[in-house]
């Protein structure tokens, strides 16, 4: 094989440093549920359409499917892995939780992110989201099991 088809980067990725060699053209979803194990983020359509496969990327909602992993060098990456602390959830995953927002669990790990992202970007605004704010927060990410009402009742519960 030839060199220049691998790349070495380095990164984090829920506050683990890591340096990897890899192939210039994996895509970060591969990266992390095949080369690192985390198996939280879900490969959905591997099309950038449904946002299972949502992690944060320096804090930004990226599709980990559509995204080369050699593109997080320097960079930190956030799965639904690295939100909760301990056996303590993160506040999007018990809001989801305490609003009945998740059923099959496959959206949720992308759903969460894409939450995640939204609040933080809220909370730095110092806004209190309506629905209709929280319905274009969350309209890239693919729900078949809940019809969305739970999912926006969980958000709403992050902003009283």
């Amino acid at each position: 094989m030839n060199n220049n088809n691998f790349s070495k980067i380095t990164f984090t990725i829920n506050n683990r440093r890591m340096v990897k060699t890899i192939s210039s053209s994996m895509l970060l979803i591969d990266l992390i549920r095949d080369e690192i194990g985390l198996k939280g983020t879900k490969p959905g359509c591997l099309e950038g359409e449904c946002g299972a496969c949502t992690v944060l990327i320096d804090g930004n909602p990226v599709n980990s499917c559509l995204y080369l992993a050699v593109n997080i060098d320097g960079k930190e990456v956030t799965t639904v892995e690295g939100l909760s602390q301990g056996d303590s959830l993160d506040p999007v995953q018990q809001a989801l939780i305490n609003h009945g927002g998740i059923q099959c669990g496959f959206c949720t790990p992308g759903m969460v992110m894409i939450i995640k992202s939204f609040q933080r970007e809220c909370d730095e605004k110092a806004v209190k989201p309506d629905r209709e704010q929280i319905k274009k927060a969350i309209e890239g990410n693919l729900c078949r099991c809940t019809g969305y009402t739970k999912i926006i009742e969980a958000v709403e519960s992050l902003f009283p």
